[in-house]
């Protein structure tokens, strides 16, 4: 099948958006919303989602949601950017191809699909849009050693001959960056299949498409943006990302430096860019915020603190003269005066397996209240609503709920 561009009129103008999952690999930020609302820089990762199939010329959204659904309908309504969003629910998480199935009533003709957790550049929407004509699948294909981890993707031309899920090795440099085309076909396909180890997986229809002769799958090539959060600490990297690109909503107000109009930062402050300040905030006198700083709306940075290499989300206070490096702070908490949390590596532990050399000072669910003078030891994760009395030392992980005492 041939890559040359279609016309405007037959590219495909809805796109289904999965946005049902957890994100178990994220606790404890994902103990009480879902992983596309998590924080990139200083929006949830599905508000750049559906930024960039916005901007790709999409005018009808349906979003697939699960997990904690009513966070994302509360956050995003029945509009976003004048363009509606269709809310399906997927009940049960089986899997992203079962996930699909629960919009199979929505899109009318050809339409895209991506994921909703993870960044994607507009011109990778735009590549795979333009590319699909008369087949009855596209995706983007991305170059990189991350084929071991995302599956690894066999062109011929432009045809996809293979599927690879779980690659033995990294001689693979193609892999399936998760942006696709399809036909309302892709719908029947998944109808045919049954769900086996608890899931029902895209990739199994995509492969049957594959197999048959009567049906085309192709290939994209891109070097766009393409990015996603898999661990806490991959936030930081996807903040950092964002930040150095200046994809920020905020005005800027010098080189790679952005603040909200209605943002106060105090004449004595510095900010050190690349950051980003959000509506609301407030950094006092004294406090130095950057580089790599995501200060998210409505929170505060006491007098004196140095922070850098953060994502802060919205509603926090963070008390004065606090050092913090590589840390993730989530909503609503309430951090004492003199917190330290100098910043990995470390070795960090998640659902029983150990991360070595990770460069983490710390993760502060939502709604944590930490007393003054505490300590973060490297890669310590702390779980929502625990209450971490004045100087204490944190180390490993904190289960949720939990009173932490000297």
């Amino acid at each position: 099948m041939s890559n040359s561009p279609v016309s405007d009129d037959s590219r495909p103008s809805s796109a289904v958006v999965l946005a049902a999952g957890e994100g178990i690999r994220l606790r404890p930020l994902t103990a009480n919303r879902p992983k596309p609302m998590l924080p990139a820089g200083t929006r949830p990762i599905l508000e750049h989602v559906l930024n960039a199939l916005i901007d790709a010329g999409v005018d009808d959204i349906h979003l697939v949601v699960g997990y904690q659904a009513n966070r994302v309908r509360s956050y995003f309504d029945s509009t976003y950017r004048d363009v509606p969003i269709t809310y399906h629910t997927q009940a049960n998480q089986l899997g992203s191809g079962h996930a699909l199935l629960q919009a199979r009533d929505g899109p009318d003709g050809p339409f895209l699909l991506v994921n909703g957790d993870q960044i994607i550049d507009h011109r990778i929407v735009e590549a795979v849009s333009e590319a699909h004509g008369d087949g009855t699948a596209t995706l983007a294909v991305v170059e990189g050693p991350e084929a071991v981890d995302y599956g690894a993707v066999h062109l011929d031309g432009s045809e996809v001959t293979e599927l690879i899920e779980q690659p033995a090795s990294g001689e693979f440099r193609l892999f399936n960056a998760g942006v696709y085309a399809f036909t309302e076909q892709i719908f029947e396909t998944l109808e045919t299949l049954s769900v086996e180890r608890g899931e029902l997986p895209l990739t199994d229809a995509i492969q049957q498409l594959i197999a048959d002769d009567n049906h085309s799958v192709s290939g994209v090539r891109t070097d766009h943006f393409w990015m996603d959060a898999t661990h806490p600490w991959d936030l930081l990297s996807l903040s950092r990302e964002l930040l150095s690109r200046g994809w920020v909503d905020a005005p800027t107000v010098d080189t790679d430096i952005y603040v909200a109009e209605s943002a106060h930062v105090h004449p004595d402050a510095t900010l050190v860019g690349p950051v980003v300040v959000d509506s609301d905030a407030v950094i006092e006198a004294g406090a130095v915020v950057g580089p790599y700083a995501a200060i998210g709306a409505s929170t505060t940075v006491g007098s004196g603190s140095v922070v850098s290499d953060v994502v802060v989300d919205t509603d926090t206070v963070i008390g004065s003269n606090t050092t913090a490096i590589e840390l993730v702070a989530g909503q609503g908490c309430e951090i004492g005066a003199a917190l330290t949390a100098a910043g990995g590596p470390a070795d960090v532990v998640l659902d029983e397996q150990v991360y070595s050399n990770v460069d983490l000072g710390g993760v502060i669910a939502d709604r944590v209240d930490i007393g003054g003078g505490a300590t973060l030891e490297p890669g310590a994760l702390i779980g929502p609503g625990s209450t971490i009395g004045a100087g204490v030392i944190i180390r490993g992980h904190i289960n949720a709920g939990s009173e932490v005492v000297r």
